[in-house]
């Protein structure tokens, strides 16, 4: 009896200390209450209770949770139904209010978002639906925001998964979209023809007038080069033009150095004359100026033979 005494009593302290000791682990809090009524939260860690009299009512996760919206068909402002999958991303930020604000957080976390949808999707047409997921998203947080913020928890992100029209719209969306890409493409083949026939012109057009000025400076080159060509043979010539009057200059001084004077210089010339005209083949021009000083010296020969003849008188 001795025995059974004290393994009844082992149980009975084994069953307290169980009942009385909590231990909670990291991220996690647990919702005590005494007599019915809110006591504290269980830390994480080692917690002790007051058995029968202390009670865990429920515990809460800290960490960011996710909950997925069932699928909901919703209509459009243009009559179209379409449906949206979205999922939600949460956190509990007040456990005391998530346990006695609302009886289940995340089931009014769900119909609010399907409640804002409806009505945000029933401002919004097919095609501003289709390509307007980060406004319906933003519109959904704000609207939970308004909401759980009573309830102790915080709306962290909401994301629209698929939105799915009907099938039948599906197909026309496909067949406008195929028409697009073919009229894209039909645009673009015409663009680059364009854009070929221009770059065609403008690189003949390049080439003709590359080839207009190659001619202009050939031709430039071509003048510039005969005239100083010229330029060259005509100071080549009055440099032997210069040349030749600097020497018949020279002989002449020479010639008035010897004491010739022009007489003189006619008689050689006449007698040089006289040589030259000595051939049959040969016909000689005489200067005007020449005949000229022929005349005087017959002149002079007619007075000094008129002088002699008074001299013997």
């Amino acid at each position: 009896m001795g025995m059974l005494v004290v393994v009844v009593i082992l149980l009975i302290v084994i069953v307290f200390a169980a009942m009385s000791i909590k231990i909670v682990p990291q991220q996690r809090v647990g919702i005590v209450e005494r007599l019915g009524k809110f006591n504290r939260l269980l830390t994480p860690g080692v917690n002790v209770l007051v058995p029968v009299i202390d009670h865990v009512r429920t515990y809460h996760d800290l960490r960011i949770q996710q909950a997925n919206v069932p699928p909901q068909t919703v209509i459009t402002k243009d009559n179209v139904q379409v449906q949206i999958d979205t999922i939600i991303f949460y956190q509990v930020t007040g456990p005391e209010q998530a346990t006695y604000g609302i009886s289940d957080y995340v089931y009014g976390v769900r119909n609010i978002s399907t409640a804002t949808m409806r009505q945000i999707i029933g401002k919004m047409e097919l095609d501003e639906t289709l390509s307007g997921r980060e406004k319906i998203s933003t519109d959904i947080r704000v609207a939970l925001d308004e909401a759980t913020e009573k309830w102790g928890v915080r709306i962290e992100r909401v994301e629209v998964i698929d939105i799915q029209p009907p099938k039948d719209i599906q197909e026309a969306m496909d067949k406008q979209m195929k028409a697009e890409r073919s009229k894209r493409a039909i645009v673009l083949e015409a663009e680059a023809a364009k854009q070929d026939m221009i770059l065609r012109a403008e690189g003949d057009k390049q080439s003709k007038i590359l080839k207009a000025e190659g001619d202009k400076e050939a031709r430039i080159r071509e003048a510039e080069g005969l005239r100083q060509a010229q330029e060259l043979e005509a100071l080549g010539e009055a440099k032997a033009i210069q040349a030749v009057a600097e020497a018949e200059k020279r002989r002449i001084e020479l010639l008035r150095e010897g004491g010739l004077d022009d007489q003189v210089l006619t008689y050689r010339s006449l007698e040089a004359l006289r040589d030259i005209a000595s051939g049959s083949a040969n016909k000689v021009f005489i200067p005007t100026k020449a005949l000229e000083t022929l005349g005087s010296i017959g002149a002079i020969g007619d007075m000094l033979r008129a002088d002699r003849a008074g001299g013997r008188e």
